[in-house]
C-alpha cells in the first residue's frame, strides 16, 4: 500500500486530496499546525470528516522547526511526500511578511531534508499562479521567465521552486512542482473572494471589487486540483537537463488552472447567479500585489497524465454555494 505524507493537510487542498487519496486504498499521514491565519474550527471540521478513517493518521506539527521536523521524518517512512503547508495569501504578506519566511521557506527547506534524509520517493510540492506577475504573454507557461514577483508570497513560491530544483540536483531525488491557478471549493478558505463575497451577498452587504472587476483569474475547482495531483504522483519525473542548461535534476513543472480565464465581474455574476441575489459592488481600484490577468498553459500537463481541469465556473460556485449555505445555516 502506498503511504502519502500530506503536509498542511487540515487545509482547503490537503483535506480534500486526503480524501481522494482514502477512498482509493491509500495510505495517508497528514500533518498541520493549525494556524489561526483563518477559522481554526473549519479546519478542525475538515480534519474530524477524515479522522477515524482506515489508513488515515494526522499529527501536528510546526514545519518551521527544525528539530520536531527532523524527527517526525526520521521515525517515519512515505512513499511521496506531498508539500501543500504554506501561508497562503498575497495581501496578508505585505502585512506580515515574517511569517512567509518562516513557513514558506524555513518549512519548507525542513521538508526537503527530511525527504533527502529518509529517502523519500518523490517529493510533490505546490507552487503558485502568482509566480507569474505581471506578466505580459499569456497564457503562462512554465518555461516563461519569471523573475519579478511583486508580491512576497510569489517571491517565497519563486524561492521554492529554485531550492527544490537545487535538491533534485545535488542529493538525486524526484521532485514535482505544481503552480495552482485560483483554486476554489467547498470547505475553500474564507479569506478568498469568492467566499466573503458569498457571505456579503446572502446578508445584504456590500462586496469589494477591485479593479472595477476587470481583472482576469482562472478559477480552479478543488476537484480538478486534486485530480492533477493524484495523477502525478506516481509519476516522478526522469532525470533531464535544464533548458539552456547543463545541469542535469529529476524536475518538473507543471501548471494546473482551467485554461479559461474569467473576469472578476463574471465571477462574481456567477455567485449572485447561485446565491438568487445580486451584489452590493463598491468599486476600487487595484490593489498591491495583486495582477491583472492570469491564464494557465496546460499542454504539459496533459501531455504527461493525459488530464486538463474542466469544471465549468458556474457548475463549481454553485457547489460551493450549496456547501456554504448548509455549512453555515443560511
Amino acid at each position: 500500500m502506498m503511504h502519502v505524507l500530506i503536509t498542511g493537510g487540515a487545509g482547503f487542498i490537503g483535506y480534500f486530496l486526503a480524501q481522494r487519496l482514502l477512498a482509493d486504498g491509500v495510505q495517508v499521514t497528514s500533518v498541520d499546525d493549525l494556524t489561526p491565519y483563518y477559522d481554526v474550527e473549519l479546519k478542525q471540521a475538515r480534519l474530524d470528516q477524515l479522522e477515524g478513517k482506515p489508513g488515515f493518521t494526522f499529527q501536528l506539527l510546526d514545519l518551521a522547526d527544525r528539530e520536531a521536523t527532523a524527527d517526525f521524518f526520521a521515525g517515519s517512512s512515505f512513499d511521496v511526500v506531498v508539500n501543500l503547508a504554506a501561508q497562503p495569501g498575497v495581501r496578508y504578506s505585505i502585512e506580515n511578511p515574517a511569517s512567509y519566511i518562516d513557513s514558506n521557506l524555513v518549512g519548507f527547506a525542513n521538508v526537503l531534508e527530511g525527504c533527502r534524509h529518509s529517502k523519500v520517493g518523490h517529493l510533490v510540492y505546490a507552487s503558485s499562479s502568482s509566480v507569474y506577475g505581471m506578466n505580459t504573454k499569456v497564457p503562462f507557461s512554465t518555461t516563461d521567465d519569471v523573475d519579478y514577483p511583486v508580491s512576497l508570497y510569489a517571491a517565497s513560491k519563486k524561492a521554492n521552486e529554485l531550492i527544490a530544483h537545487s535538491y533534485s540536483h545535488l542529493y538525486g531525488f524526484p521532485v514535482t512542482g505544481l503552480r495552482f491557478f485560483t483554486v476554489y471549493g467547498p470547505m475553500g478558505r474564507p479569506d478568498m473572494a469568492y467566499f466573503s463575497f458569498t457571505k456579503a451577498i446572502l446578508e445584504g452587504k456590500p462586496i469589494q471589487v477591485f479593479n472595477r472587476g476587470e481583472m482576469q483569474r482562472d478559477f480552479t475547482y478543488i476537484d480538478d486540483i486534486v485530480e492533477g495531483i493524484v495523477r502525478l504522483l506516481d509519476k516522478p519525473p526522469e532525470e533531464k537537463k535544464a533548458p539552456g542548461s547543463n545541469a542535469t535534476a529529476r524536475y518538473a513543472l507543471y501548471n494546473i488552472g482551467n485554461n479559461q480565464p474569467e473576469t472578476l465581474g463574471d465571477f462574481i455574476s456567477a455567485i449572485e447567479k447561485a446565491c438568487g441575489k445580486e451584489a452590493v459592488k463598491e468599486m476600487l481600484p487595484m490593489q498591491p500585489g495583486d495582477v491583472p490577468v492570469t491564464y494557465a498553459d496546460v499542454d504539459d500537463l496533459i501531455a504527461a497524465v493525459d488530464f486538463k481541469p474542466q469544471t465549468s465556473l458556474q457548475d463549481g460556485i454553485n457547489r460551493f454555494v450549496e456547501w456554504y449555505r448548509d455549512y453555515y445555516g443560511q
